[in-house]
């Protein structure tokens, strides 16, 4: 369990490093964990003038003991900043990949290695 308190931590750690405020009209950027069920996403929602602002910025997930990552809109790639945290690229998925691509990203394929 002291594993997956860490990655908790080390996702919230990241998502708050990305939490700058909106320069466009009435915005705001939120913040939201999930620590029950282990899903973290980082959006943001507002005004800008008439049109109605509402994005996800990030979106992860804890499942079987490792991260996996659902959307990455960030400029510098969030799996790498897990694993400059000490996460094991084997415990990073990137989901946003199709299956096939996984073994070739450099991080951990979907399925644990029997």
């Amino acid at each position: 369990m002291e594993k997956i308190d860490r990655y908790r931590q080390y996702i919230k750690e990241v998502i708050a490093r990305h939490s700058i405020p909106s320069s466009y009209g009435d915005a705001e950027v939120q913040q939201i964990f999930d620590t029950e069920r282990d899903h973290y996403q980082l959006v943001h929602t507002g005004w800008f003038e008439l049109e109605r602002m509402y994005g996800c910025i990030a979106h992860l997930d804890i499942k079987d003991g490792r991260i996996w990552i659902q959307y990455d809109g960030t400029e510098t790639g969030i799996a790498d900043e897990l694993a400059e945290l000490g996460v094991p690229k084997e415990d990073i998925i990137l989901a946003y990949h199709p299956p096939y691509k996984r073994p070739y990203s450099g991080f951990g394929p979907d399925k644990q290695k029997k």
